[in-house]
């Protein structure tokens, strides 16, 4: 199929863009990647009335790192951000190759990918495992919104129509910090049908200090698992208690089934990946001694 037919402006600057989405609105989509939007138009599920490019705004393609955060800007690819994680944040660099192929992600964004908000998607959960937050800017200005307010449904978050995203900011784990990542996916590329990201980091008598678990693929948005990161905060790392956190935490999540996978499905298989990745996040920490 072809788009329907809309009308294109190509943005300069981040203040051009605003200015096309203040006067277009709910009407108007933003154009970077154009990895998941392209699809979209082609097959008619999005049909915006104007289409504005920000591939011109090169003030948007950076990465720097900046009070305990890595920011990336809305022009910043994700083969690019995979590159310096793969020493910086291998948490990051790990969920990263997961993200379609590679010519998909030597076009996509990161941040296209975080406000695009599909729940089968790695970068929304990876927001939320890394205590991570956007940059909007609209006509009022700038604002920030932590993950756990973006999210709100499907393909839904709470920025407002004359907002632009300019960039994601993701929290630098300690240095002593462990991490897990795993998805299952029919083939590699795929969305993914259930999957996790954990962090946690140690104590210097090697209870854990603190613990991130974020689930994918398992509902209407990713989620993190609270309770259960409250359950392990404070305890001895041992199997049996990780084991246990891990199938509180499945055991909470409300998945739906569809034709790819059952309910029942999704919620065991993601007992099962919490209980994986939390354990490599054990086994890759460091005494904070």
């Amino acid at each position: 199929m072809k788009p329907a037919p809309f009308d294109y402006t190509s943005a300069a600057s981040a203040a051009e863009a605003v200015a096309a989405l203040a006067q277009h609105g709910d009407d108007a989509k933003i154009l970077a990647g154009g990895q998941s939007l392209v699809p979209m138009l082609n097959l008619r599920l999005a049909r915006p009335a104007m289409l504005v490019d920000i591939n011109g705004a090169r003030e948007l393609d950076y990465l720097r790192e900046a009070g305990g955060r890595v920011h990336v800007g809305a022009l910043r690819r994700q083969a690019a951000v995979a590159r310096w994680a793969a020493t910086q944040l291998p948490l990051m660099a790990e969920a990263l190759r997961h993200v379609g192929h590679l010519a998909i992600r030597n076009r996509g964004t990161v941040v296209g990918s975080v406000v695009h908000a599909d729940p089968a998607s790695e970068l929304p959960a990876l927001l939320l495992c890394l205590d991570g937050e956007v940059v909007a800017r609209g006509p009022q200005g700038e604002r920030t919104v932590a993950a756990d307010a973006l999210y709100r449904a499907p393909l839904t978050t709470s920025l407002r129509a004359d907002e632009l995203v300019t960039e994601a900011r993701f929290s630098l784990p300690r240095p002593e910090a462990g991490w897990g990542f795993a998805e299952v996916a029919r083939r590699h590329g795929d969305f993914a049908l259930v999957g996790a990201a954990a962090l946690l980091w140690p104590d210097a008598v090697g209870r854990a200090a603190g613990v991130r678990l974020a689930f994918f693929g398992v509902g209407g948005t990713s989620v993190r698992a609270a309770a259960a990161e409250t359950a392990l905060t404070g305890q001895p790392l041992s199997e049996a208690r990780v084991r246990d956190a891990a199938r509180a935490a499945a055991a909470a999540l409300r998945p739906e089934g569809d034709l790819h996978a059952s309910a029942r499905y999704r919620q065991e298989v993601a007992a099962v990946l919490a209980e994986r990745t939390l354990m490599d996040a054990v086994r890759r920490c460091r005494s904070a001694a």
